[in-house]
């Protein structure tokens, strides 16, 4: 039963993460046609933005390596389909094929700038100068990944101020909008408040951000509650809680869609998608994976519908 509250919005846009985010982590090599059906199944349940795969070199992610592949099989879904590109290698490879939204990423601190591109924060952002700024050449929608927006395995809590330099400079390349990534979920309710107004009074408006919550410590849900209570309606999320982070060993799983979408439902807020074809997919894609979804609500609902297999 949906039961409104006071001070939503009326509509979220989820950021399906699940084939991307989701796969990049898994050590066995998933087979091209099943990410391909993966996303065809995604798109069915009613996910309008799917994140496809990521143009970085194989040596960095060797599950994505066949993004040349996979992006013609689904490319005329109909839906949005973002891929990342570290660099402008990686935006030639997306733009040949036809990519009409991109991705860029960058951290708010030095060490997982390190460990992850081998750069420093700033050496990151004018790597991403470039890129940006071809693909708006291109009218190409790009979306700024900020990773560690909360807390950092090595440093730490992140200190607001560096947050916010660092959103500011990815709109000031032409990013069109912010993710801000608690990448090791670490954050809470009332830190996510703090950076959203931060970030507000330094010049970022709520309607370019969006939220990317992993669920370590079983806080994604209220952490996203707490972002749309400020005004946010784009909110990342991964079918049947898949995914981590190559590059930060304690990263878990992110926010699971179904979990998600079954909060969103009981508040009243639209989102567009048939919760039982999302379970019915994110089972299927459990069984290729060979071990259980972590996702509560696909363990809540697992079984009560189907959907025919159907290779792409």
């Amino acid at each position: 039963m949906a039961v409104p509250a006071e001070g939503l919005p009326a509509r979220v846009r989820i950021h399906e993460v699940g084939p991307r985010d989701g796969l990049q982590n898994e050590k066995a090599t998933v087979p091209t046609a099943v990410k391909a059906e993966f996303v065809h199944r995604l798109a069915d349940a009613g996910l309008t933005t799917i994140e496809a795969t990521s143009f970085v070199h194989p040596g960095w992610v060797p599950q994505l390596a066949d993004a040349e592949e996979l992006f013609p099989r689904v490319s005329g879904l109909g839906v949005a389909l973002p891929v990342l590109v570290p660099n402008e290698r990686g935006l030639d490879r997306a733009l040949s094929l036809g990519a009409r939204r991109v991705a860029v990423f960058a951290s708010a601190t030095e060490s997982f700038a390190k460990a992850n591109l081998n750069r420093s924060v700033d050496e990151v952002l004018t790597m991403s100068e470039p890129v940006v700024a071809r693909a708006k050449a291109r009218d190409v929608h790009v979306r700024g990944y900020l990773s560690m927006c909360f807390g950092d395995p090595w440093e730490g809590a992140v200190p607001v101020d560096q947050v916010v330099r660092v959103c500011r400079a990815l709109l000031d390349l032409g990013c069109d909008e912010l993710s801000l990534g608690d990448t090791i979920g670490v954050a809470t309710p009332g830190h996510v408040r703090a950076v959203l107004t931060a970030l507000n009074e330094g010049g970022v408006p709520t309607d370019a951000l969006g939220v990317h919550f992993h669920d370590t410590y079983g806080q994604a849900l209220a952490n996203t509650l707490a972002a749309l209570q400020h005004g946010v309606t784009t909110v990342d999320a991964s079918a049947g809680g898949l995914g981590g982070c190559p590059f930060a060993k304690s990263a878990t799983g992110n926010l699971a869609t179904e979990d998600l979408v079954w909060m969103l439902r009981g508040l009243g807020i639209d989102t567009g998608v048939d919760l039982g074809r999302l379970v019915a997919t994110s089972e299927w894609m459990a069984g290729r994976l060979g071990r259980p979804s972590p996702s509560r609500t696909v363990r809540a609902l697992g079984g009560t519908t189907t959907q025919p297999h159907k290779e792409q």
